[in-house]
């Protein structure tokens, strides 16, 4: 079994003449150079074809009593940004198959790449969370909405494809970033039996989180047709989400229609993903056809398979 805590790395050689030159295409406003973690090279599988069953989606509750949870769990804290995050076992089926397969398992057991440029970048560009409400598409471990909640965010909410996700990685990390200062995680990384009594949390912090899994056309109408107040998200915060095209018109749609007026999209991507399809490259043009979004590149990676990082606002926005 391997860890979710791996990070997926770029395969160096997926790049081909085709992708170079698109990327001209958008390069003309891009920020300055700056140079990524090492990247290994992995073995990039061709995707089997996507299930014509997408899963549906609901809203996981955080329980009262979260002892459960967190029982017999390992922490370790990511130095360069400051979040703590429990070691999960991903089950054989999966690790020994593929990073993803298709309508069953979307990758979210392991934190990805893009996942620390995003967040070194909202570091970096000090990006402002106070009071809004932010959603974490595609969360995976939770990393970019726990960020958020850490600077205030009036409320931030998780979604991932898979439900044991959201139960298995999300939430745990959720309860222990919401722990008290006084009640950090041990040296030893072990996380102390004290934690598992919710007196020890900052409930106001916890208040502030929902979690949802399904995919993403689903998981849209349950917000919308939801008997729950639901204002529109101020910032919407993705990483490696465009690796499959046959995905474009439910993200489009989704950021769309749960995007206030007003809103942003941060979003972070590799160039292209051999054997998947896609790239940013890919959904840059999808979203330029569908003429509902502007967007503009913020940063790049240029080491190994280039990584970026967009911005995107309705065209309509003020």
């Amino acid at each position: 079994m391997s860890l979710f805590l791996t990070v997926q790395r770029g395969n160096q050689g997926c790049q081909s003449d085709k992708v170079s030159s698109e990327e001209n295409l958008i390069s003309e406003n891009t920020a300055n150079l700056t140079d990524c973690p090492v990247l290994s090279e992995r073995k990039e599988e061709a995707l089997p074809k996507t299930p014509a069953n997408p899963a549906s989606a609901k809203e996981h509750t955080i329980p009262s009593d979260v002892s459960q949870v967190l029982e017999n769990k390992i922490v370790e804290t990511l130095p360069a940004v400051q979040i703590s995050v429990v070691e999960t076992a991903v089950p054989d089926p999966i690790s020994s198959h593929s990073d993803l397969i298709p309508g069953v398992y979307e990758g979210g057991l392991k934190i990805w790449e893009c996942t620390f440029d995003l967040l070194n970048y909202l570091s970096e560009a000090e990006i402002q969370f106070g009071n809004k409400s932010v959603l974490d598409l595609g969360c995976g471990a939770g990393l970019l909405g726990i960020t958020a909640l850490k600077r205030n965010a009036g409320e931030v909410h998780f979604q991932d494809y898979n439900s044991s996700v959201i139960e298995e990685i999300t939430l745990p990390n959720i309860l222990v970033n919401c722990a008290h200062e006084s009640d950090d995680v041990e040296g030893n990384g072990e996380l102390p039996v004290k934690h598992s009594g919710g007196k020890d949390f900052d409930l106001d912090l916890l208040s502030k989180c929902r979690l949802f899994s399904g995919e993403w056309s689903a998981f849209r109408k349950l917000l919308l047709n939801s008997k729950k107040p639901f204002s529109k998200y101020d910032v919407i915060l993705t990483s490696e989400t465009v690796y499959n095209p046959d995905y474009y018109e439910a993200l489009h749609d989704t950021l769309a229609d749960l995007l206030g007026i007003n809103g942003c999209v941060y979003l972070a991507s590799k160039a292209h993903y051999f054997g998947c399809g896609g790239g940013i490259l890919l959904f840059t043009k999808f979203i330029e056809e569908k003429n509902v979004f502007k967007s503009r590149v913020l940063k790049v990676f240029d080491k190994g398979l280039k990584r970026f990082i967009i911005e995107m606002v309705f065209k309509n926005s003020l």
